[in-house]
């Protein structure tokens, strides 16, 4: 892809009414490839003004979110920058200079209209199907009578003027020119009553002064799309280019994802919201990976991208637009692949808080051997304590009933345990060259399969009907605590 001509200026600007989920998280992820590619800028921008809906532990819960993903902010309420600052709540002022300038320019006007009014207005309306808008009534109010009420303390907002004529084109790099009928657009509020902007003023002129080159945010910000442009347009201000990505919708791809779809996506173990992430076994890389592929596309074929891939390669021009279905096992499928993707080493660490988390004490000795022997088999690190956690145990749990059956009884199975702690003890080192062909002979001898062996050795040493490759097991186990373990299944065997 061609990268922008200039650095790009970019901005994840969330509204702290609730935690960081998978939209969002695309979005910031599309924001930073297209500032690191261009050698610009990724702006975190806390959207604050919604004191009503504020929730306090949403401003960390982003940095923690895009901290795991690794989407660090080049500007932000911690990283500073010399736009600050970066949350709208301590830019009121900023905000209420620049309603005044509509004000005088004649593009906007103070509404003194009660909220009972409003609402019976909105009652009417419905009732008679139409839409829902204010009627204007304090649009034609004559300025200097404005002016002397709102020096009088009279409670008021200041209301954006649309023309009530004509039409309105805003231009997606997406959808390309979007035009609508003036008469269907609200004269909608820049300042509410207490002072504090709405989104409609305080992103687009934040937009303007911190130099955002390009806006990418969801798409259901389309219908007052050209309302915001009519607003760069009252200031006379270059728009940045617009960019609405894809609409997420639920996995069955009927509908946008509600509440009691996350709620059931949570309960089969899946994430809807980042923090969820970590704790259900998925690796950051994964699931930039997944997101990015939710709506873009490098080529028909090319599935697997590291930072550094998505980076080079990631392009506004290839995004797609049609609602998206999230597709759950591609995630699955994403994060086996940047597992295998991983150094045996770091691997290890991270599986290792997910053992200690299962209640298993991590022996540093055989943990890097350890991970080598699961890492191909490992989808979710959730999973590496059920498939590994015999490695350091003491003693495992011998389930007689999985090893005794029609095929081998208890006495020959506990004659298998003798033999296998003679054979074993007389070996320097176990492995499947000193070991797999005796172990071959010993089953013929005995009249039964070198499955059965292999089986009962494997109940044996872990307790568990699947675990890594057996001589690998063993290897890591070390010959003192194998022989120990046949050892004690002979006893029960014979004692059972």
């Amino acid at each position: 892809m061609t990268p922008p001509t200039k650095p790009a200026r970019v901005r994840f600007a969330p509204s702290p009414t609730g935690y960081l989920h998978l939209g969002g998280a695309r979005t910031a992820l599309y924001d930073y490839l297209l500032a690191k590619q261009s050698g610009g800028s990724f702006i975190l921008r806390i959207e604050d003004t919604d004191q009503k809906r504020y929730v306090p532990e949403a401003e960390a819960n982003f940095k923690n979110a895009l901290h795991w993903l690794g989407l660090p902010p080049d500007e932000g309420p911690d990283a500073g920058g010399p736009h600050a600052p970066y949350r709208q709540s301590q830019r009121k002022a900023i905000y209420r200079q620049h309603a005044e300038q509509l004000i005088e320019s004649g593009d906007a006007y103070y509404c003194f209209c009660s909220p009972e009014r409003l609402d019976k207005i909105r009652a009417e309306q419905l009732a008679n199907n139409e839409n829902t808008r204010y009627d204007g009534k304090c649009r034609h109010l004559p300025p200097g009578e404005a002016a002397r009420r709102v020096a009088n303390g009279e409670e008021h907002v200041i209301r954006f003027k649309i023309p009530q004529e004509g039409t309105t084109t805003a231009h997606d790099f997406l959808r390309g020119d979007i035009t609508v009928e003036n008469e269907v657009l609200d004269d909608i509020i820049l300042i509410k009553s207490d002072g504090l902007a709405v989104y409609h003023l305080a992103a687009m002129v934040d937009d303007h002064l911190m130099g955002i080159t390009h806006v990418i945010r969801g798409s259901e910000w389309l219908p007052t799309f050209p309302i915001h442009k009519r607003i760069f347009d009252a200031f006379g201000w270059e728009e940045p280019v617009w960019v609405h990505p894809s609409l997420f919708l639920k996995p069955d791809g009927k509908g946008k994802l509600s509440k009691r779809d996350i709620q059931k996506a949570r309960e089969s173990g899946y994430p809807i919201f980042v923090n969820d992430m970590p704790e259900m076994g998925f690796l950051p890389e994964a699931v930039n990976n997944w997101m990015a592929l939710i709506g873009w596309s490098y080529d028909d074929k090319t599935e697997f991208f590291t930072m550094e891939d998505l980076i080079e390669k990631f392009s506004i021009e290839k995004l797609n637009p049609s609602p998206a279905a999230i597709n759950f096992s591609k995630l699955d499928h994403f994060n086996g692949l940047h597992i295998r993707n991983l150094e045996v080493e770091d691997f290890a660490e991270r599986i290792r808080p997910f053992f200690e988390k299962a209640g298993y004490t991590v022996d540093n000795a055989i943990l890097p051997k350890v991970a080598a022997a699961i890492q191909t088999r490992t989808k979710r690190l959730t999973e590496v304590g059920d498939m590994a956690g015999f490695f350091f145990e003491d003693e495992v749990e011998l389930v007689t009933e999985r090893i005794v059956s029609k095929k081998m009884s208890a006495g020959q199975a506990a004659e298998a345990a003798r033999r296998l702690v003679n054979l074993f003890s007389a070996v320097t080192e176990i492995n499947s060259d000193t070991c797999e062909q005796p172990l071959r002979d010993m089953a013929k001898e005995m009249g039964l399969k070198a499955g059965h062996i292999f089986g009962l050795l494997r109940e044996t040493l872990t307790g568990q009907k699947i675990s890594p490759p057996l001589f690998e097991t063993m290897d890591i186990l070390g010959k003192e605590k194998t022989i120990a373990r046949l050892e004690k299944a002979a006893e029960e065997l014979e004692n059972g």
